[in-house]
């Protein structure tokens, strides 16, 4: 899958195409075991079951990744969540924005089918990893819905709450701490405030206090109908 960036850096803004054939989530991916346990008993609430170690890593269809302003879902019961992407390129790993959308409804009866079911929308901007590294734990990461016509913080947190890439990365590859090339991975989520739910519209950010910039993407879900 081709994906285009443009990357924002001290240099100014540089495009960035990359074709990535493998896409990784990872799970349950919060630093404070207290906080999984909170997401763990958000989702149990609706019906998902515990997962079986912390983190997990589910493989997704590289075709699922789309940097588009719309996806397509199958009725009205998928709603997306706030992470961090990284990905290597050329030998230097970058930072972007997903959203891994998820069917709740089915995710009550397997998180892997679940996750593979909707498209994961991505952000068109990245910055380099080196230039936030210092600072990765002052990010944060924060969603909105649309409800009833207003524009409602959905999710909200810092980076310090999940686990670092760098830390996922390891228990993914066995030890390295870049990820192959051709790889992308969804980092881990925070909790949603007020409740899962669904939404006609997702947006999403991603806000570095330190250099002063944020990373931004929004998307709206169209439902198709369920029809036996």
């Amino acid at each position: 899958m081709e994906l285009n960036f443009i990357v924002d850096g001290s240099t100014g803004g540089q495009a960035l195409s990359v074709d990535l054939t493998e896409l990784v989530v990872a799970g349950w991916a919060g630093r404070d075991r207290a906080a999984i346990e909170h997401h763990i008993e958000e989702l149990a609430a609706i019906g998902v079951p515990r997962p079986s170690t912390v983190p997990l890593y589910y493989r997704v269809a590289e075709n699922l990744m789309t940097q588009a302003n719309r996806i397509q879902v199958l009725g009205g019961e998928s709603s997306g969540e706030v992470e961090t992407f990284v990905f290597s390129a050329g030998g230097q790993m970058y930072v972007s924005l997903a959203s891994d959308h998820t069917d709740r409804k089915l995710e009550t009866l397997g998180v892997a089918l679940s996750k593979q079911i909707c498209a994961k929308p991505l952000a068109r901007s990245a910055w380099r990893f080196a230039e936030v590294a210092g600072h990765w734990d002052e990010m944060v990461i924060r969603s909105y819905i649309e409800e009833n016509g207003a524009r409602v913080l959905y999710q909200e947190g810092p980076l310090a709450a999940l686990r670092p890439p760098l830390e996922l990365i390891r228990g993914f590859t066995g030890g390295a701490t870049l990820l192959p090339e051709g790889t992308g991975m969804i980092c881990g989520t925070v909790g949603a405030i007020g409740g899962i739910r669904p939404a006609p519209v997702f947006a999403m950010e991603l806000f570095d206090p330190v250099l002063g910039r944020t990373i931004e993407h929004v998307y709206r879900i169209e439902q198709l109908p369920v029809v036996a």
